[in-house]
């Protein structure tokens, strides 16, 4: 799903809705915390596919730096699917950085996400195994996403 916007009305630039599996739950009947960053994984995935084929080098080549969740209630099985909000908090030469907000299945768009949390993505050169800068198709493409 795209288009969808916040409850200031800002867009996001992707929701993907992620089924929760009964392995993806802990011992106390809500997502493990492990398992919450593969939910997200599997959001992000979606979302650079679905950019396109003029991205495939953005999605190749970029690998995560750091993860931060911070999490505002708990989410169960009974919550699938996840609607997991994405859009672009910022970039820079190298790296840019995904924020998220998840909510159960049946939550309102603009209610208050159960999770929210962000990835800081690098991208390299795979060959050479190193960073490379965005490319000004790379940096077109973050720009129109980006909220802060």
């Amino acid at each position: 799903m795209q288009n969808e916007t916040d409850a200031s009305g800002d867009a996001f630039a992707f929701v993907a809705q992620v089924p929760v599996r009964w392995s993806d739950m802990d011992a106390f009947g809500h997502i493990n915390h492990a398992r919450m960053i593969t939910l997200m994984e599997e959001a992000r995935v979606a979302w650079l596919i679905s950019a396109g084929e003029q991205y495939a080098p953005l999605i190749k080549s970029a690998m995560i730096v750091t993860v931060e969740v911070r999490y505002q209630a708990q989410l169960r099985h009974t919550d699938s699917p996840l609607a997991i909000a994405m859009w672009i908090k910022g970039f820079r030469s190298v790296d840019f950085t995904i924020g998220y907000e998840i909510r159960g299945a049946g939550a309102a768009p603009h209610s208050k996400p159960a999770c929210v949390a962000s990835t800081q993505m690098a991208v390299v050169d795979i060959e050479k195994q190193s960073l490379r800068r965005l490319t000004d198709l790379e940096k077109g493409y973050l720009q129109q996403w980006r909220r802060d």
